[in-house]
């Protein structure tokens, strides 16, 4: 859940998201799920001769499973949310207290 809760905090931003077949687009982040299924608007791909059709691509939804990265300008890290979420998550579990064990005198 940490970089669902982050790439939350950067919609609204621009981005580049490269897929696993080597498309790279830059968009603005509209949305993102719990899967990191993203959104984009104002798409631009950035190698625009070698994909031609989808330079008419003004809106998409990409799922998760086909991101290779999403590359996020430095100035939009917040690495100090970053590493707060990751303490919180990989805390160990408060330990139960053991339950006070009644023995049967016969």
């Amino acid at each position: 859940m940490i970089f669902y809760s982050f790439f939350k905090t950067l919609v609204g931003k621009e981005v580049a998201v490269e897929l696993k077949n080597d498309v790279v687009m830059t968009g603005t982040l509209h949305s993102v799920d719990q899967y990191l299924n993203v959104k984009l608007l104002n798409v631009k791909v950035v190698n625009p001769e070698k994909y031609p059709q989808l330079c008419t691509l003004q809106n998409c939804f990409i799922r998760g499973s086909v991101v290779r990265y999403i590359q996020i300008p430095p100035e939009h890290v917040d690495t100090e949310l970053l590493q707060d979420a990751a303490r919180k998550e990989n805390a160990p579990a408060a330990k139960a207290k053991p339950a006070a064990t009644a023995s049967a005198s016969s």
